[in-house]
């Protein structure tokens, strides 16, 4: 499969371009490669999904952050049931890309280029649903496949998703004559100019309900509930939001159906704190781990691992423990793990623990790492009043 564009390259706008000039890009796109003025052409119909795809996403607030944090990443992936999808890429028709942005093109969507495409009827959509799943870091470092129930509304069993009681109980819409739209003409200082919109009669159906089905009530959508499994690729971050394309609320009497928006939260651990890629672990050592050295256990994602403390190790010293962090969404390398030395100091002593550390104190190499302690506070404080 070929590398998706950047979206900003796509329309030829920069990444500071605001709605309108995103707005007047996609228009232009979108009419240059309109299939009505590029009969047979593949690639000019390719070229008007890919621009109407990039204006899905930049023309909306929520999916334009998303990608400007996390790239295609962030948007998705592959488009389907189990998939991820942010733009029309991932199952939308060329109808769907017509009902939905049909309305900026005034009447170039209508008589401009020879008619609505498909009989110009409107397509209904499902609204989207947003659910929020928690991960481990475990489940964030190596991708995971979560399962969970949503309640929404699906198509009706009964009558299929059509609202009516059965086949014969329609009839043709008398306001559009069954093409589910209204073509208004109006003159203006460029002549006569004329555009179309949705029956307001039968809502872009085309026909009419002459009897409702009696268990959804002519909605021909239901209250009920899904199990839907979502893949979440390693990397993800705390409030990254994933769709799953097709998995929210069943448009009503057919359509196209909403989106689940997977919002991520990450669970707290109690032994590693996340920054950005990279894990930050506290390591508390005894004084005679500082002094003499040793090997202690740290955690990592994969369980315990053991390092070397060096003698005459400082409190405040990082150690690295190079790729043991978390994998980057898109697939740059992988973070580290540091450790952060912290010296744990007894707050009681027995009397006789007194007399040996006080013994010690007097003792020359004693004197000599105080004396460089004190040093180095001196210079920090002198670089800090700089």
């Amino acid at each position: 499969m070929a590398e998706k564009r950047d979206y900003y390259e796509v329309l030829g706008v920069e990444k500071n371009a605001n709605a309108d000039e995103i707005k007047k890009a996609y228009r232009k796109a979108a009419i240059k490669y309109h299939p009505d003025k590029n009969p047979g052409d593949k690639e000019a119909e390719e070229k008007f999904k890919e621009a109407a795809e990039a204006y899905d996403v930049l023309s909306n607030e929520q999916k334009r952050a998303r990608y400007d944090q996390f790239g295609h990443a962030g948007m998705s992936g592959a488009g389907g049931a189990g998939g991820f999808g942010g733009g029309f890429g991932g199952g939308f028709s060329m109808e769907d890309i017509f009902s939905q942005f049909g309305d900026i093109f005034g009447g170039h969507f209508g008589g401009g280029f020879g008619g609505t495409r498909g009989g110009g009827r409107s397509v209904n959509r499902g609204s989207d649903i947003r659910v929020r799943i928690k991960l481990t870091l475990a489940e964030i470092a190596n991708g995971t496949t979560k399962k969970i129930k949503v309640n929404k509304y699906i198509a009706c069993d009964k009558c299929g998703g059509n609202g009516a009681k059965d086949s014969s109980s329609f009839s043709t819409c008398s306001t559009c004559n069954g093409s589910g739209y209204v073509v208004t003409v109006q003159n203006t200082f460029f002549g006569r100019m004329q555009s179309q919109s949705v029956c307001p009669t039968c809502g872009g159906d085309g026909k009419i309900i002459t009897a409702k089905c009696d268990k959804c009530g002519g909605e021909g959508v239901v209250r009920d509930s899904e199990v839907i499994e979502i893949k979440v690729p390693a990397g993800v971050g705390e409030g990254m939001a994933l769709t799953v394309s097709g998995k929210g609320n069943a448009a009503r009497r057919g359509g196209v159906s909403g989106d689940l928006i997977v919002v991520i939260e990450e669970e707290h651990d109690a032994e590693l704190m996340r920054d950005g890629n990279n894990l930050i672990h506290n390591l508390n050592i005894t004084v005679a781990t500082a002094i003499l050295g040793g090997e202690v256990e740290v955690p990592t994602i994969e369980g315990k691992a053991k390092i070397k403390i060096a003698p005459g190790t400082h409190a405040g010293k990082v150690l690295r423990l190079r790729g043991k962090g978390l994998p980057d969404v898109n697939g740059y390398g992988r973070g580290d793990i540091m450790v952060v030395v912290d010296i744990t100091i007894p707050t009681s002593l027995t009397s006789e623990e007194k007399k040996l550390v006080k013994e010690l104190s007097e003792k020359p190499h004693f004197k000599e790492a105080e004396s460089t302690e004190n040093q180095n506070i001196f210079e920090r404080m002198k670089n800090f009043f700089r």
